[in-house]
């Protein structure tokens, strides 16, 4: 049956086309194109690092293979000689016995090299090509710029549980050519479901709900190969970020603080929740990528088998302790090992990492974690999908935000987990602010590192303790004095105290990162007005939602319900709305 693309609006975006009808009947947010083109971009370095870990794996068993038939054709030499001594019958009559029971067990004999050709051919049999999920798919768009963009993929599986979605994505397969026919398929399931009726199947699997994921984790976590890739996005920012705590502690098993930080911590949080599903069943996660971007985190991370490995799944959570009245914070690991005799231990961590009351100002701490406090990127990763990114920069229509976020990501300190904001620190002094290069230089001069973050652009990460933090600024406002406070005040206190550490603000070498040497924009803003989230695919569009998808938006939506319904009474909206008369 025909399609009648007059109903329609067709949307490009990298390769691929899709048709999207004026009815909020299936979603689609642009906004996300910086999530499409950096998941593709993770795709492309997993394929290819996929590619190289297949080529050792063939390379080590072949080696494995030749020195099999090296030991076996020493032993037959040492046999022949040893049977040199016998007399010439005797040696003949051997030498066929010999020969005759050899072809009979083993056939006959391989020289390494043909071995090392069949084994290396046997693998490269079982290389198959690598097989996407993707759990949610609405439009189907992100499965049809996988299946058109990037090389090596053999399939795309779309799953929805709406039955409009499905067909619009088997419409856009079909409106997309052959190349998406062959590769992609839609099927209308629970998505849960699917996944544990096909488990260790997929090479990537891909959940990017509306809202929480944490009720498709179970199944994903199950549903990856060993070694697979589990790429996940959280929309629901105000539960991870503190505004709803417990409700984040029933979705994801952790409490969250209300701190700058708060975004990094939803990164954390959301780690540590996968890294909790996937133990479940004897395998553990190592992120490769967690980002911050607009109104979600997402993270990619590798799921591996290995009951002896996860059992260092505490050495990598913790709990941090944030005091009510300045801006220290502490971490707690759950767990430690120990270490003798070439056997390893597993312990409960020491604790308390904190008194009762803040060192600095005399406040109680407020307590939240578990979080994920091992890195949350893999360097290597990283500058490889940077190189990537940058080679092939047309083929990505949100190249600047995406390379812009990798650049940042790159000069993260990735053993440090959250960070300060030197606004906040002169908040609770009551203090004019340093330059970021005076503070960071002060930082360096002190013998710590300090970095920027991609969360925020005023956030400093340091391995620094909170002491020295706390002495710099002191320091700082002996030579830029401020009014009096009542002694209560935590900046007060913290500022009665004479600092133990001379700070240095001479300029450092190392204050600048390399990306702000050269003037690289890390920071971009929004490409343009109402850049956000949307309404959920089925919601009717009325005057209430302008302020999220903008006028325009919203009238052509209203004419659209008018030229169907000409007898409904509906008002258009106006950027300026005359008042009543």
């Amino acid at each position: 049956m025909a399609t009648d693309l007059s109903e329609f609006t067709i949307i490009k975006e990298g390769e691929a086309e899709i048709l999207m009808h004026a009815k909020n009947e299936v979603f689609f947010n642009k906004t996300q194109v910086n999530n499409r083109d950096l998941s593709i971009a993770v795709l492309r370095a997993f394929i290819s690092k996929h590619k190289q870990e297949h080529e050792a794996k063939i390379s080590r068993r072949a080696k494995s293979a030749q020195k099999i038939s090296e030991n076996n054709g020493s032993e037959i030499v040492m046999d022949e000689a040893s049977n040199e001594s016998a007399t010439n019958d005797e040696k003949c009559n051997t030498d066929c016995d010999a020969h005759e029971k050899l072809s009979n067990e083993c056939g006959s004999p391989m020289l390494p090299e043909e071995q090392k050709e069949n084994v290396e051919g046997k693998e490269r049999r079982d290389a198959k090509p690598i097989r996407v999920l993707e759990a949610l798919s609405a439009s189907g768009l992100r499965a049809l710029r996988y299946a058109r963009e990037v090389e090596g993929i053999g399939q795309v599986v779309a799953l929805d549980n709406d039955k409009a979605s499905v067909e619009a994505c088997r419409r856009n397969i079909k409106f997309n050519g052959s190349v998406a026919c062959a590769k992609v398929e839609s099927h209308l399931t629970d998505a849960r479901v699917y996944m544990l009726t096909h488990p260790n199947e997929f090479d990537m699997v891909d959940l990017d709900p509306y809202g929480s994921p944490s009720i498709f984790l179970d199944s994903a976590v199950q549903s990856v190969v060993d070694g697979g890739m589990l790429m996940c996005t959280a929309t629901d920012m105000a539960v991870l970020c503190g505004g709803n705590g417990e409700v984040c502690y029933s979705k994801y098993g952790s409490y969250p603080l209300r701190g700058k930080y708060c975004h990094e911590m939803a990164l954390r949080i959301l780690l540590a929740c996968i890294e909790s599903h996937a133990n479940r069943y004897k395998r553990y996660i190592v992120p490769v990528l967690s980002v911050q971007m607009d109104f979600y985190v997402r993270v990619f991370v590798r799921v591996y088998t290995s009951a002896s490995a996860m059992k260092n799944t505490p050495l990598k959570l913790s709990y941090v302790y944030q005091c009510t009245g300045c801006d220290s914070f502490h971490l707690q690991q759950i767990g430690r090992s120990v270490s003798k005799n070439n056997s390893v231990r597993y312990l409960p961590g020491f604790g308390p990492s904190v008194p009762q009351e803040c060192s600095d100002c005399g406040k109680k701490f407020n307590m939240g974690g578990p979080i994920w406090s091992a890195p949350i990127h893999d360097q290597e990763w990283v500058t490889s999908m940077l190189a990537d990114v940058r080679s092939m920069k047309d083929t990505y229509p949100a190249y600047d935000r995406i390379s812009a976020v990798l650049t940042t990501i790159s000069e993260e300190l990735m053993d440090v987990p959250l960070f300060l904001s030197l606004h906040n620190l002169c908040a609770t002094l009551k203090c004019t602010s340093p330059s970021a290069v005076n503070f960071r230089s002060a930082v360096i001069n002190a013998g710590y590192r300090i970095s920027g973050t991609h969360v925020n652009p005023l956030g400093l990460k340091s391995d620094a303790p909170m002491s020295v933090i706390w002495d710099i600024m002191r320091c700082w406002v002996k030579n830029h004095p401020v009014k009096a406070q009542p002694e209560d005040q935590p900046g007060s206190i913290i500022l009665a105290k004479e600092p133990v550490l001379e700070a240095n603000f001479a300029r450092a070498i190392a204050s600048l990162s390399k990306a702000q040497a050269k003037k690289v924009a890390r920071f971009l803003p929004n490409p343009e007005r109402h850049w956000g989230p949307k309404l959920r695919a089925g919601r009717q569009i009325t005057s209430k939602h302008i302020s999220l998808l903008g006028a325009d938006a919203v009238n052509g939506a209203l004419s659209h319900a008018d030229s169907e319904e000409p007898n409904a009474k509906r008002s258009k909206v106006e950027e300026d709305p005359a008042p009543n008369q």
